[in-house]
């Protein structure tokens, strides 16, 4: 059985850096259909457009692109509650809490982030950084 992934906003954006390495490997675990948030998506493409300098329609280009080769969640309500509760325990930024409550809620295992601890577990879910 394969783990279910998720990957984080800093993942994607690596798809359409400069650096290849990182870019092969962002599109590698996107060969797995990995799960995103709606989060996920829309920081997207702020990131496009605010860091990147794409245009709108080519930031939007983008995430339709991204969004078709992943599990796409919404946030709901009990995402937020779950979020404000790991942001408590834990102390991670909301941004962040968000990101493990829709991993954890959508049953992944593990979460593909650059911007969190390596090797650590929360409720079932391991951080780990795909260019380490």
């Amino acid at each position: 059985m394969t783990d279910r992934c998720f990957i984080d906003t800093n993942v994607a954006v690596y798809l359409l850096g400069e650096d290849p390495v990182k870019a092969a490997r962002a599109e590698a675990l996107l060969v797995n259909r990995p799960t995103i948030s709606t989060q996920v998506a829309n920081e997207f493409i702020n990131v496009c457009t605010r860091k990147l300098g794409l245009t709108r329609a080519a930031a939007h280009e983008n995430a339709r692109a991204l969004m078709r080769h992943c599990e796409v969640i919404p946030l709901d309500a009990a995402t937020v509650d779950r979020a404000m509760r790991l942001g408590e325990r834990y102390g991670f930024s909301h941004w962040d809490a968000l990101i493990i409550a829709a991993a954890t809620l959508a049953d992944c295992t593990i979460l593909f982030s650059e911007d969190m601890q390596n090797g650590q577990v929360l409720d079932g879910l391991t951080i780990r950084n795909p260019f380490g």
